[in-house]
């Protein structure tokens, strides 16, 4: 998955206000931003193969340090871990590594069986990425929900808490739509530098939630 991962960021907010938006973003797509790094050092493998699954042109080959269930759980832990020594957040520190953990259960959703359980373990993967269709339909229908949920418990402060945020979601579909309609990339290589520019979302989600405030919900007395 793709704007499914950022969906459950943005839901997030709803029980960890505390914490920027970029770092629940940054958790649900943590494995991605590892993995880039990984294929450049050569730890990790994908290929391009057109047509490797209806949704999407790469066949992932190996990548067991970053997507494995059982290292993910590892970088689940520390990275809720590290929160938590940093800033005594409970909620903070659970939501980021429930964000963690969630990559990888939306990945066996989507993926073929291409996902170790542990490295060299049996990969498995439900594979709906075999109908474009329903993938888009899918993560479209999460985005939104975690939209609504952000949207209704946050308000902006000032014109970057507003359009910084729009600015972000038009940016994210239409990468989101380049990205199903755009030819095979040229190479791996190509592949791996793409990913690393990935890291600046989180950035730019941690940037405009910082011109938000949070607006619990208050049930009605009447």
């Amino acid at each position: 998955m793709f704007i499914g991962h950022y969906a459950v960021g943005f839901a997030a907010k709803r029980a960890a206000p505390k914490t920027s938006l970029g770092l629940l973003i940054g958790s649900t797509v943590l494995l991605d931003l590892l993995w880039p790094i990984f294929l450049l050092l050569g730890w990790e493998e994908v290929r391009v193969v057109r047509g490797a699954t209806p949704f999407l042109n790469l066949d992932f080959v190996s990548y067991p340090i970053s997507h494995s269930l059982a290292t993910t759980i590892g970088w689940a832990v520390l990275a809720g871990g590290l929160y938590w020594t940093v800033t005594r957040n409970r909620a903070g520190a659970i939501w980021i590594a429930i964000g963690v953990a969630s990559h990888w259960v939306l990945d066996f959703i989507s993926h073929r069986p291409d996902l170790p359980l542990w490295p060299g373990g049996p990969k498995v993967g439900l594979g709906l990425w075999n109908s474009t269709f329903q993938t888009i339909a899918v993560e479209e229908a999460m985005l939104a929900l975690g939209l609504w949920i952000y949207v209704v418990h946050t308000s902006a402060l000032d014109p970057i808490g507003r359009w910084g945020f729009l600015g972000f979601l038009v940016f994210t579909l239409g990468i989101y739509a380049a990205s199903i309609a755009s030819p095979p990339p040229p190479s791996a290589r190509a592949v791996a530098w793409v990913g690393l520019s990935s890291w600046l979302m989180p950035l730019w989600a941690g940037w405009f939630d910082r011109h938000r405030r949070f607006v619990p919900h208050v049930p009605s007395t009447a």
